[in-house]
């Protein structure tokens, strides 16, 4: 069975400046917040474009931080897609905020501004909650459609906090994903763009303000001296051996964005035509290929997905479930048919293996295998 991401042929690649910053920072004893993390952080912000960098314990608490460095909670509307990952929304519920869901452009499976101002509008109706932020999503490696949203953030006095757990070296009109908003997350969860050997993640913002208070609570909130806490925060120190380890595959991470180009193109070429669609990255754009996904049939996915798999190529899908028809959050009311082209993606997509060691032997057993699979599907 091939790899769907190859991460061991990375290690191998990367294995002596691995091996070497590991066992530096064993011998240092500085095992969390030691000072790799520092330099980790000043070395992504620079790359990001973006005057502050808060390394944190995973993606899912870099969501969590800036909502709650700005207070966001209970009686405000925060705007998330409805095709995404859980984590999206998770994070606003667990701030006792509400998540209002929103459909997707159903070309680029990015937030949808129509359906976003019309969902805020709708909310300004009820009057029961405040529209208070919203969550866009670089789904797959594309960062989402900055200006639309910005404007429509602007009108309504929003905040922007860019979801880019998979959008980390993306492009959007020459600015970097993670430099789209008041505040972005990411992830440097193993299978990510760029990842380390456990879980990590950060916080990017240009307000140093912000980052302070976020600096504060990844440390239970602490103040200028130890052991004094000024506010109510968490534990999500990233350790220092995952800042070595990000550092040495960051060196190399330009690269790697550069072969996924070229991996996207030839799937594009072999494709194209053949599949009811495939990826479409807007002008001015690019994506961080996080995944390669393309459309197949809802009434067949299952059968191609098992013919793929029999023929050892794997596949997955991502997501099959959009949040709205989530049972955690049936109380909000998400029904079948509300969010139409999300609803539409989830029944269709199928993410293919993708990563920048894929070689062309291998992703011609994958193009073989999807194409064999459709034809005898009919």
């Amino acid at each position: 069975m091939l790899p769907f991401i190859d991460l061991k042929k990375q290690y191998e690649l990367l294995k002596p400046e691995i091996d070497k910053a590991i066992l530096q920072v064993a011998g240092s004893a500085h095992y969390i917040l030691g000072p790799e993390v520092a330099k980790l952080e000043a070395a992504l912000a620079e790359y990001v474009g973006v005057r502050e960098c808060v390394a944190c314990a995973n993606g899912t608490d870099a969501l969590t931080l800036p909502l709650l460095a700005w207070d966001v909670g209970p009686g405000e509307a925060v705007f998330c897609p409805a095709f995404t990952f859980f984590s999206t929304a998770e994070v606003v519920a667990l701030r006792r905020a509400v998540p209002v869901f929103v459909d997707i452009n159903p070309v680029t499976y990015n937030i949808d501004p129509a359906s976003l101002e019309e969902k805020i509008l709708a909310v300004r109706k009820e009057g029961k909650l405040r529209p208070r932020a919203v969550v866009p999503v670089d789904l797959f490696g594309l960062p989402y459609d900055y200006e639309a949203v910005a404007r429509i953030a602007d009108r309504y006095n929003l905040v922007i906090l860019e979801d880019a757990a998979q959008g980390f070296g993306g492009v959007y009109g020459g600015k970097r994903a993670g430099s789209l908003g008041q505040a972005a997350a990411t992830s440097f969860f193993p299978s990510k763009p760029l990842g380390c050997y456990g879980d990590g993640g950060a916080v990017f913002t240009d307000d140093s303000e912000l980052a302070d208070v976020i600096r504060s609570a990844r440390v239970h909130g602490t103040g200028d001296r130890r052991y004094e806490h000024i506010r109510l925060g968490q534990n999500s120190r990233l350790d220092t051996i995952q800042a070595a380890i990000l550092l040495a595959k960051l060196a190399v991470f330009p690269e790697e964005l550069s072969q996924r180009q070229e991996i996207a193109a030839r799937y594009e070429s072999a494709l194209l035509g053949s599949v009811p669609s495939v990826p479409a990255i807007p002008g001015g754009r690019m994506s961080a290929w996080a995944q390669y996904t393309v459309r197949v049939p809802a009434a067949s996915r299952q059968q191609i997905v098992e013919s793929m798999k029999a023929s050892g190529v794997p596949t997955m899908i991502y997501y099959p479930k959009c949040l709205h028809l989530q049972p955690v959050f049936a109380s909000l009311g998400g029904c079948p048919g509300q969010l139409p082209a999300a609803e539409q993606a989830s029944a269709e997509v199928l993410s293919l293996p993708m990563h920048p060691w894929l070689s062309e032997e291998d992703q011609k057993l994958v193009v073989d295998a999807l194409l064999e699979a459709l034809e005898r599907l009919g």
